[in-house]
């Protein structure tokens, strides 16, 4: 019940929206288990065990297909991670990190030779907009993270907690 509020209090700092919601409209909020990205779709999915919560439309890296494999390849990685840090104060409105890279990323781009990359985040729109909103809208434009309209970003950041599994896939 704590982290409920914890969650309504912080999205009245970080939106000011006023004071938090009612104490009964929090316990209904349905907090998600488990988050599903399917890259080839541009489809991000909350779920609470069998039961699909929500879905959003996303925007990927600029080289979308295939597993991240080196840093600055604009790819976003495939696999299980975890969601597990966020960040009310980014260059983005809010982001939350994807726990990329795991010891199997590493392992493949130490045996590559090449660096892994990190900083694999969910995130909102950019604080400071190089494009129209049309084209954050309709194109793939991060550097490797799943990125949604603010709307969105505010509801996954609310259903979602630290430790949440994401699995993203082709």
């Amino acid at each position: 019940m704590r982290g409920m509020w914890r969650r309504a209090i912080l999205l009245t700092i970080v939106c000011g929206l006023g004071a938090p919601p009612a104490q009964s409209s929090i316990q209904q909020l349905p907090m998600a288990t488990g988050v599903v990205v399917y890259k080839s779709a541009r489809r991000l999915e909350l779920w609470r065990g069998s039961t699909m919560l929500r879905s959003y439309r996303v925007s990927l890296g600029l080289q979308p297909e295939g597993h991240k494999k080196q840093e600055g390849d604009f790819r976003t990685p495939e696999g299980r991670y975890l969601l597990n840090l966020r960040n009310p104060r980014s260059d983005f409105f809010l982001s939350i990190q994807v726990s990329y890279p795991n010891a199997k990323d590493r392992a493949r781009a130490r045996k590559a030779g090449v660096a892994p990359g990190g900083l694999i985040m969910i995130h909102g729109l950019p604080n400071e907009p190089r494009w129209s909103p049309e084209h954050y809208a309709q194109e793939d434009w991060t550097d490797g993270c799943i990125a949604l309209n603010n709307a969105d970003m505010m509801e996954v950041w609310m259903l979602v907690a630290d430790g949440t599994p994401i699995d993203i896939r082709p």
